[in-house]
């Protein structure tokens, strides 16, 4: 049984990771690490303490401050938790004499507007960040390539696109619609969904197929290399609103709420699954209709 240490294992991938570890058979050579549902990585000693306790064969790291919302309101603690906390578990892992491979978890959101005929976007193109979020993803998966290069760390980054699943936080746009259809549907609000802007694309993957990814990425792939994790598909936010109605079997009608919009936001967005494919063979194979009936279940069973 290899040990894994995952950062953020109580959080919405971290949660659903932990169950597929129990309950799917590709995923028996894996011993999941408990850790402290309080552990910080902004504190060093912590963290050091934490990954000595737990003498891992691999890292996932995923824990992040993952609002843009949030980190344009409070964008210095996004920088530490992101930044710092990324350095503090790189010197933990160090200090520790890891010998392992860890899978540094950025986000797709690190390319910025891309030109809808430079689409789908593939890892060559250059990041342009706009939000303090993914400006903090960007300089942590930099600082892990540093450490591949002069501390000889083995690091793989993902790149991972929009992902969503049962139990992701409302802050999110589809598990917000997800809870709001659900109530509608329980009688709990009339039939209106507040929206922002939902005529945009983006790409969606189901959180099963990410984690999926994730582990094919530790199993494979090169040393200090980047890896987008995408379906490859595009689908416009009020397709998926629209059908997750469809799926409730209700009516509703659709109420724009101005601070629900974003700004700079971008019309369209797919990434190129290609060059994961290419190293793992990992490819996205969740039907969109079952991810999103997992949501409204989620929702509508009342589970926060």
């Amino acid at each position: 049984m290899k040990r894994l240490l995952v950062t953020g294992r109580h959080g919405f991938v971290g949660g659903t990771l932990a169950r597929m570890v129990a309950m799917d058979p590709a995923l028996d050579g894996w011993q999941l690490i408990d850790t402290p549902e309080t552990w910080d990585l902004r504190d060093p000693l912590a963290t050091l303490a934490t990954v000595e306790g737990a003498a891992p064969d691999a890292v996932l790291h995923l824990a992040a401050q993952s609002s843009v919302p949030d980190a344009f309101k409070d964008p210095a603690t996004t920088l530490d938790v992101n930044v710092l906390g990324t350095l503090h578990l790189l010197q933990a892992l160090q200090r520790t004499g890891f010998r392992g491979r860890m899978v540094f978890v950025g986000t797709g959101d690190v390319y910025g507007n891309v030109p809808e005929d430079a689409l789908p976007v593939t890892e060559a193109q250059l990041p342009a960040p706009r939000n303090p979020y993914s400006v903090s993803k960007l300089a942590a998966e930099a600082l892990c390539y540093q450490w591949t290069v002069t501390e000889g760390l083995d690091i793989v980054m993902a790149r991972p696109f929009n992902h969503i699943g049962a139990g992701q936080s409302d802050r999110f746009v589809v598990s917000d619609f997800a809870r709001q259809v659900a109530q509608i549907k329980c009688g709990r609000r009339k039939p209106v969904v507040m929206v922002g802007d939902i005529d945009v694309t983006r790409d969606f993957t189901d959180v099963g197929d990410v984690i999926r990814a994730y582990f094919a990425l530790l199993g494979s792939g090169a040393t200090g290399e980047v890896y987008n994790v995408c379906s490859g598909r595009d689908h416009s936010i009020r397709s998926l609103l629209e059908r997750l109605a469809e799926l409730a079997g209700v009516s509703v009608s659709i109420e724009q709420e101005p601070a629900r919009m974003r700004r700079a936001e971008q019309r369209r967005m797919r990434g190129d699954p290609d060059k994961i494919g290419r190293a793992t063979g990992w490819r996205a194979a969740t039907p969109l209709d079952e991810s999103l009936a997992a949501m409204l279940r989620h929702w509508e069973s009342g589970e926060q």
